[in-house]
């Protein structure tokens, strides 16, 4: 049987966490915690993206060019 490694948990321990997990918050507002997340994510991106292009200008000022 093929252990799963997931910082050190088990198969075992990640189910009972996704069952702790789901009697905290219902299945109904898990979708919405997923949702919520994906568009934080997807904002910390496009925020790295933006920061991007001026580490180049400052590079270029920090050598003297």
């Amino acid at each position: 049987m093929m252990n799963l490694l997931l910082f050190g948990l088990g198969m075992q321990e990640i189910i009972v966490i996704a069952l702790i997990v789901l009697l905290l918050f219902g299945g109904k507002k898990i979708p919405e915690l997923m949702k919520g997340l994906g568009k934080g994510v997807k904002s910390f991106k496009d925020g790295m993206k933006e920061i991007e292009p001026d580490d180049e200008t400052s590079e270029g000022k920090a050598n003297g060019q």
